[in-house]
Order: C-alpha cells, then structure tokens, then sequence
C-alpha cells in the first residue's frame, strides 16, 4: 500500500473521529481512495502458482467476469461451457487463444487440472452447478442473486459447508474500498445513532429493462434449449425467454436478483453485519415495461434489519441515481457509485425554540436571553461543519472482487461473501419477491428454512 493511501487513511480517521462530537467542525475536503495494486498487470506470477479455472456461462455477464479475470496476474481460463455454441466462439476471442469449449460443464467438473470454476448462468442453474462443483472439488465463484429462491440457497449452503473449497458470490461491493469507508466512519461514530437507511436506483431505457436482443443466429441447432430451461417448465425454443430471462420467474429473480441484491450486500458489508432482515413488506407492478414479463419492474420493499427500518426502491419506468443514505443522530453518509459523502450534522439546537413563540412577549425575550447566553460560541470560536466527499472506483467494480476471489484459491483464506453471505442477501431479495406476489408482508423462518408470511 502506498504512503500516499496511507495518509489519506488517517487523516478520515481522525475527521471521522471528530465528527462525532455535537457541532464538530470539519475542513471541506475532496479526497480520492484507491483499490489495492496488488492486482496491477505488471505482477509477475509463476507457472506453478496460476490458478487454472474453467468459465460456465459465457453471456453479458459472463462475458465480463472471463475478460476480468484473465486480465488478472496468475490465472489461466482453460476451458468454458455454455450452451449456446455462439460463445464458445466468444469464449476464444476473450482468452485470445484456442482453449477447450463444450455445452456440458460438467466436462469440466472432470478435468482434474481446473482449480476453479466461475458461474455466471441464469438464477434458476446457479444452485446445481454449485454444488456439482463443490462435489468435483472446485472452488467455485458464481454471480449473484447466489440462489434462484430460499431452497436453492439452503441447499447451497449446506454443500459449501460439506467441503474445504472457496465459494465466493459476485455481487462486488464487498470488495469495494468505498463500502469500506462507509463501514469505518459508522464504526467509528461519525453520525451518531444510525435510524434509518434508504437506497434508490432507477434506469429508464429498454436495455435497462432487460429487453436485450437476442443473438440473430440463434436457433434449436445451435442452443440446447431442452437442458437450457432446467427445471423450469418446459415450453417451445422463445429467443426471448433466452435473451432476457430475468424478466420471468420461472428462470430469474427480477429487480430484486439484479440490482437490489447489490443495494443489501453493500448495505451489508458498510454496516458490517450478516444477516437476514427480520421481515419485509413490499409492493409495486409491470407498470411500464408490458412485454409479458411476470416480474414487476417498479419494486418498493421495507424491511426490518432488528429494529432498524430498511427503505429500497427500484424503478425500471423513470431514470435516478443509485444512492444509498445512511441516516444518524450525527449526520449523513451518502454512498454513490463513486464516492462517499459525509455531512456533519450537530444533532442540537441551534438557535431558541420556536416553540416559544407560544409564549407571553416578557417569557419569551428571557428565554431567548437565557438562551443565548447559554449557548452562543465564543467570537470566532463557531461551529463550520462541512462535508467530506471521498471518490473512489464504481463500488461494482468487478477486478477487485475477482481478484479476491483468486487470492483466496492461493491462500485458502476466507472470502468475505461466502455462501453463507451470500444466501442472507440473497434471502432478502426472495423475501421482497414473496412479500410482492403474496401481497402480505414476509418473514424468514429459521426453523423450518423457509418464507412464511407474516400477518
């Protein structure tokens, strides 16, 4: 870590620190945090410590996972399975050389010289290439929502911990130094009593709705449509259902896998807890996006995380930025896409009540007097508090958290969103789906493993 990094650090130490006083007084600063280099490209790695690893599911996701990761210093993409044989072909232009390509990933479960495999394959596979990964011996990285509903996750959790292997979920804001920052100064007090979080997104185009164009090829010779629909119900070769499967249960998890699976795990790993919400109310609809999709795209959830009430939005219907708001006794930590904002406030009066203005002239003019004298600050002594901005990378930014992930292979020390990490955020996000399609509020029930309403 450099010197430069360092400095940085302690200096929002101490402002953190000091801002949890009542009245603190901060200097306005704008401040760049930087991920750790050690995944820079200039690392030089040894044959004999190169993770090899095999890619299943090579589409918009995957696609993005199998560039980062062989980007990275120590690893070697050696096969990739997907069903579509279109990116087998896409496959081999990311890794820039031949390497194996096949529609079973099981083939390569069985190469014993794959280390790991990365899972990026719509919600309703994740759990059986999971576990039959787990079962091969592989360490095994999978995009988020980790499960396609709470069975899934139990079962998947109960798999990881039969084994020694690595399972890391991609939801990446575990792995962002702006989510660490956040988690440092509510650690250390800066707004006081946390009362309340709330966290907005909002897209408004069709390929922010998921209505992507299916590959123009596409067709039952090069798809295997039968094995693609898994366990859901099997229905004629839809391009569409194909293209953007996120848009129906039967295959995806909806705004909630997608995008509030994020909101939760950085919420999460800022506050630093794991754990699933006590209960969640949500609601909303298909109010724009009317393509036959069965998820809605405006979703509005509560949840309880113990006693603190937990506001998401999502809306696919009307564009807003991605914010996350920390709300305290002390202040505001506002958490964006590229920074973190902290805004002081002093939790005190100010100035006389207002209240007062219910009292008789005399009354009122000795309290306020009173007052005054009480509280006013020494002549150049007052309060200035002011905001801290601190930028940082895209808190999604996928290197860090692939790279994470490799590091753990190597050390086969802990990642922080394991399978365990990963159900609970996942399980918010089912229980906003089962709280929008039962129409009643929900709750985990640890007991029995399952979401049972709450009324």
């Amino acid at each position: 870590m450099t010197k430069s990094v360092l400095s940085r650090r302690a200096f929002l130490q101490t402002s953190a620190a000091a801002a949890a006083a009542a009245g603190a007084t901060l200097a306005a600063n704008t401040i760049r945090l930087e991920a750790e280099p050690a995944y820079s490209a200039g690392v030089y790695s040894a044959p004999s410590d190169r993770v090899r690893f095999g890619m299943v599911g090579v589409g918009m996701e995957g696609s993005g996972v199998l560039a980062t990761a062989v980007a990275l210093p120590g690893t070697e993409c050696v096969a990739a399975a997907d069903l579509y044989d279109g990116r087998h072909t896409l496959a081999r232009e990311i890794v820039g050389k031949p390497i194996k390509t096949t529609r079973r990933y099981q083939e390569l479960l069985d190469d014993k010289s794959i280390d790991a495999i990365l899972i990026a394959v719509p919600d309703h596979w994740h759990k059986q290439v999971v576990v039959d990964a787990l079962a091969a011996g592989k360490d095994v990285y999978c995009e988020k929502p980790m499960s396609h509903n709470a069975a899934d996750g139990v079962a998947m959790v109960a798999a990881a911990k039969k084994t020694d292997r690595i399972v890391q979920i991609g939801a990446q804001r575990t792995s962002s130094v702006l989510c660490a920052k956040t988690h440092e100064m509510i650690a250390k007090g800066a707004i006081g009593d946390l009362n309340l979080i709330e966290a907005t997104m909002g897209r408004n185009d069709p390929t922010g709705a998921w209505e992507y164009p299916p590959p123009p090829d596409l067709s039952p010779q090069n798809l295997d449509w039968d094995t693609w629909q898994g366990t859901a119900p099997k229905k004629a070769f839809d391009p569409l259902a194909f293209a953007r499967w996120r848009c129906w249960k039967e295959y995806g998890t909806g705004v909630a896998g997608d995008l509030l699976v994020h909101l939760i795990s950085g919420m999460q790993v800022s506050l630093g807890i794991n754990e699933v919400p006590k209960k969640a109310s949500a609601f909303g609809g298909i109010l724009r996006w009317k393509d036959g999709r069965n998820m809605p795209d405006v979703h509005a959830v509560l949840f309880e995380y113990g006693d603190l009430p937990v506001y998401m939005r999502l809306n696919l219907g009307s564009e807003s930025a991605e914010v996350t708001r920390f709300y305290g006794s002390k202040g505001v930590i506002e958490l964006r896409e590229f920074s973190v904002t902290y805004s002081p406030q002093p939790g005190v009066d100010t100035a006389p009540s207002y209240y007062t203005g219910s009292y008789p002239a005399a009354m009122r003019a000795e309290y306020t007097k009173k007052w005054h004298e009480e509280h006013d600050p020494k002549p150049g002594q007052e309060p200035a508090p002011e905001s801290i901005t601190i930028n940082g990378n895209d808190y999604d930014d996928l290197r860090p958290h692939v790279w994470n992930f490799f590091e753990a292979v190597r050390s086969r020390k802990p990642v922080v969103q394991d399978a365990v990490f990963g159900h609970h955020a996942a399980l918010a996000c089912h229980m906003a789906n089962e709280s929008y399609f039962r129409g009643v509020p929900v709750k985990w029930d640890e007991g029995s493993q399952t979401i049972k309403s709450a009324t």
